[in-house]
């Protein structure tokens, strides 16, 4: 499996190209201020893009949709999209084809509630949903207890050796893995969501005491 992380420009985004080099198919994950950048080393590895995908709808994510679709001619999918190659709604556990690969959509609400990673073989892209060493901003209340159901019940629920891909580069490290996070990341080593939301209020504290940048 081919997979390219991008620094796309905006507030430290990662954009990303998939390909299963078998069949020389790719998708592109959130391509956001720079999509010409990931579509030429598409056409440089030879692959034929098949999708792309917005891990959700804020505008840092969909900014480069509209020229991205002018380079490639398919149409950037979103949560509750229908692809309109395949007909396959874009929704929790949907599959989509490439090759020898299935791009496997996870629903994460609570940072939006159309947030959504996508899971490729060991390949998991977390959009604004986890990052390392952190998680994705809500609010306190409603939105905040779906982010913590996500991550623990779909995305904690991977195994340790999952890469982990975020939408920006705000950890101390550009991918992590589950297994890593686990151990180490402070939102989601909290006790129960009573703990996580109160770290999500105190987290400028929490930062400087900790060191964090």
């Amino acid at each position: 499996m081919y997979l390219k992380q991008f620094r796309t420009g905006g507030d430290r985004n990662f954009g990303y190209l998939v390909a299963d080099e078998m069949c020389m198919q790719a998708f592109v994950v959130d391509p956001s201020n720079n999509p010409a950048m990931i579509v030429d080393d598409a056409h440089e590895q030879g692959f034929t893009i098949l999708y792309i995908f917005c891990t959700h709808g804020h505008y840092d994510h969909v900014n480069g949709n509209e020229e991205i679709s002018r380079l490639t001619g398919l149409t950037p999918l979103l949560y509750g999209s229908v692809c309109p190659k395949t007909g396959l709604k874009v929704e929790d556990g949907a599959l989509f084809p490439l090759g020898d690969l299935k791009v496997r959509v996870i629903h994460t609400p609570g940072h939006t509630e159309d947030s959504m990673c996508l899971c490729a073989g060991d390949a998991l892209f977390t959009g604004d949903t986890l990052f390392v060493g952190k998680v994705g901003g809500t609010g306190f209340g409603a939105d905040a207890e779906e982010e913590y159901r996500s991550l623990h019940e779909k995305l904690m629920a991977l195994p340790d050796h999952t890469r982990v891909f975020p939408g920006h580069d705000y950890g101390s490290a550009p991918h992590s893995t589950i297994g890593n996070e686990k151990k180490t990341n402070p939102f989601l080593i909290q006790p129960d969501i009573d703990a996580f939301i109160d770290l999500k209020k105190n987290w400028a504290a929490y930062k400087k005491a900790h060191g964090i940048a």
